[in-house]
């Protein structure tokens, strides 16, 4: 059955829109609450949010759905994306809801599901859902009716358990370390677990006001943490995205530090104390080709997937590894979490700059970068991929890099635009591939 609500990371869309709009998140409360109803015991669903204004009236919805066929439901309010998965493990619940649209702007939202062992759902779970979704709910007799609560210590669980993620003889005493939010879903959680760990924080992104979630702060909009760092004399910059599953770095002198060198840093360290499984890191195929040869040239394996960090988690199971990611930010540490996480990241690279003495600078720069050039190009409909004249240039491109570089080009899962992405030793050769075959499918469009 062809995917009509879910996309690479949930259900995502502009908010009152399309797939996107309360009546349509009650039905999928209904329906991934019918699905996970197994057993005779009390079914609990934990469901968390972002800061978004439109957070409120997905919330409400999902409560209805969730209620109207049994379930009880426990709100925690705005917590990162990792915070949900680990919170639907730690209480026993039957299924965990993210409210959010990550990195997009305000007025978009999302609806991300966990199963009842804090990992994303399988394509399975997903196309039973939409099975259900097709149908009229069963709805329960009035007795059984679900409750529906908050909780108020859920920042302070996510806060302990992601500290155990840093051994308890490491302290950030020395560090001053600038940490945007993104006015998102880890504005109080963040800054509060790296001050704890003795760092001198400068929080920025923490005053969400329904409306500027990504707006010019978290780790798609760098120039402004960038220009802190430097400002403030800080030793590192932290960059997470709305719901807090991404890290971008900025070392002391303002420069990027993406996931891919994040991913190596952490694998290395890792393969040095013997606690690296797998025998690699499993990322995306828009890693950066540079990773790869590092890898290999510690005698470790890159595994490729497609994008999306769901793909990246099912490598990670099936093959026994530990570290994975995405060069755009999540980083799932399976030693620590069933998910992407941001800020554990985070604190994974601070403990490493106390342990190593080193400058983020030094640190962070783990392996030389090929050349690599992204672009994106908007389309509003239509399938511009399957134009003739777009596939003989892409085709063309792919043999002009063969030996030399790689080529990506995808449509992307959770906006209305396709990806073209070249990477080689040639600076020059790379750019001329991306523009044409950007050019190529704008002609189709």
């Amino acid at each position: 059955m062809a995917r009509k609500f879910f996309g690479t990371d949930g259900i995502r869309g502009r908010t009152n829109k399309g797939v996107m709009t309360a009546a349509t998140a009650m039905r999928v409360g209904q329906a991934a609450g019918t699905h996970f109803l197994r057993g005779d015991h009390r079914h609990r669903v934990v469901i968390g949010k972002d800061t978004r204004l439109s957070g409120y009236m997905m919330e409400s919805a999902l409560v209805a759905g969730f209620t109207s066929v049994g379930m009880d439901v426990i709100m925690t309010g705005p917590l990162p994306t990792p915070a949900i998965a680990l919170l639907t493990r730690e209480m026993r619940a039957d299924l965990g809801v993210m409210i959010s649209a990550s990195h997009n702007p305000f007025e978009d939202n999302g609806i991300k599901l966990f199963g009842p062992d804090g990992f994303k759902l399988s394509d399975d779970a997903e196309a039973a859902i939409e099975h259900l979704l097709e149908h009229e709910p069963p709805l329960v007799e009035p007795s059984r009716i679900g409750r529906a609560r908050r909780i108020d210590d859920a920042r302070g669980r996510y806060i302990h358990a992601i500290k155990r993620s840093v051994a308890s003889d490491i302290r950030f005493d020395d560090l001053k370390v600038v940490v945007d939010c993104a006015n998102g879903a880890a504005y109080q959680v963040a800054p509060s677990a790296i001050w704890e760990l003795g760092a001198k924080v400068i929080a920025m992104g923490v005053e969400p006001n329904g409306t500027n979630i990504n707006d010019g702060v978290g780790s798609t909009s760098l120039d402004a943490i960038k220009a802190r760092v430097v400002e403030e004399g800080a030793d590192i910059g932290i960059a997470l995205d709305g719901d807090a599953d991404r890290l971008i770095v900025i070392d002391e002198k303002g420069e990027t530090i993406d996931g891919d060198q994040i991913m190596a840093l952490i694998a290395s360290r890792l393969r040095a104390r013997g606690d690296l499984s797998g025998g690699g890191v499993v990322a995306t195929v828009m890693s950066n080709l540079g990773l790869e040869r590092y890898l290999e040239g510690i005698g470790l394996t890159l595994e490729r997937t497609k994008v999306g960090d769901r793909y990246v988690l099912e490598r990670m199971k099936a093959g026994g590894f530990n570290v994975g990611g995405e060069q755009s930010g999540h980083m799932i540490l399976l030693d620590h979490g069933t998910t992407g996480d941001g800020t554990v990241a985070a604190l994974r690279v601070l403990a490493s700059m106390v342990r190593s003495g080193k400058p983020a600078s030094e640190l962070l720069h783990v392996f030389d970068p090929v050349p690599q050039l992204l672009k994106n190009v908007r389309y509003s409909g239509g399938r511009p991929l399957e134009n003739a004249t777009v596939k003989q240039v892409i085709a063309d491109s792919e043999a002009e890099l063969i030996g030399r570089g790689r080529l990506v080009i995808r449509p992307s899962g959770t906006e209305p635009v396709i990806r073209v992405m070249a990477e080689g030793d040639d600076a020059a050769q790379v750019e001329t591939v991306v523009d044409r075959i950007c050019n190529a499918v704008r002609a189709a469009i």
